[in-house]
């Protein structure tokens, strides 16, 4: 008896597949191939700093330098963040920690196909694992420097609320809306090669429309103040370090907002993914 599997390709076969068939096929497909996420993960998450002479260093070195400009600046009265409650080097450690999370996984979800170039013309199987591949491995660096940061405030005196133990729940709308969002540039980018570099341009400027620097209550200008309100990064990003060192966040319900809207984002992203992951690959060969 001939048990062979015989695959049918039909043209636009992706583009007929319904808005919910879609999200079923893809959650299938990253659970039947979790062996080989777990397989890609440590081979990149290892590889990534095998050749260096600081290997594991790098996690924490990078951050560190980053922030230790901003702490210059509030000492030479260039920057006034208003009163943060803590002292500044706590409160612009944890705040673009959180920072580094979101675009993290943005840059992830950007990166997938492209993280997989070498062999995805090569072996058959479903990319979704790239994806969750390259979120995992950033969260996994991510947790490593948060750790440390954890024991520097403490250092500084601080210790975190309680409510940090939600952090895995609390940090939910940001996979949503960093991974859509990388997920919906990968896919665009094909079509307008330089969206990429616009949107990391503009990524800047976000970040200073983020009170993730400064109070907002420090902020006299109308227009500066309505740019914050309006941006949906000042309530799951700023929320999430608010929860960590206040032990509240101020906009709760923005916060549950914003994060409906980010998953109803994300699923939206993946889908268009999805159905134009064929073209996107077309435009690596």
């Amino acid at each position: 008896m001939n048990n062979e599997f015989v695959a049918i390709y039909v043209p636009n076969q992706r583009q007929k597949t319904g808005f919910l068939e879609t999200w079923v096929i893809m959650f299938k497909n990253i659970i039947m191939s979790r062996e080989l996420i777990l397989q890609l993960f440590k081979r990149d998450f290892l590889m990534a700093y095998k050749k260096s002479y600081l290997g594991l260093a790098w996690i924490f070195i990078s951050p560190l330098v980053g922030i230790a400009s901003w702490i210059i600046l509030q000492y030479a009265n260039i920057l006034n963040p208003g009163d943060t409650g803590v002292p500044f080097p706590v409160y612009i450690l944890i705040g673009s920690s959180i920072w580094g999370l979101f675009m993290g996984f943005y840059s992830a979800a950007a990166s997938t196909l492209n993280a997989g170039s070498g062999f995805i013309l090569q072996v058959k199987y479903p990319h979704e694992v790239l994806l969750v591949k390259q979120m995992a491995q950033h969260l996994a660096n991510f947790l490593i420097t948060f750790i440390l940061n954890l024991f520097i405030i403490l250092l500084f005196g601080v210790v975190p609320d309680w409510k940090i133990l939600l952090f895995p729940l609390l940090i939910i709308p940001m996979i949503f809306l960093g991974t859509g969002l990388g997920l919906f540039l990968s896919v665009i980018s094909v079509v307008a090669t330089d969206l990429s570099n616009i949107f990391g341009i503009f990524m800047s400027f976000v970040f200073y429309i983020t009170p993730i620097i400064y109070v907002q209550d420090t902020i006299q200008s109308t227009f500066l103040r309505t740019l914050i309100e309006l941006n949906p990064l000042t309530y799951i990003v700023v929320g999430v370090r608010d929860i960590i060192l206040y032990g509240e966040m101020q906009h709760p319900i923005r916060f549950l907002i914003v994060g409906v809207i980010s998953f109803l984002f994300f699923m939206l992203s993946w889908r268009l993914f999805y159905v134009s992951e064929e073209k996107v690959i077309e435009k690596l060969i």
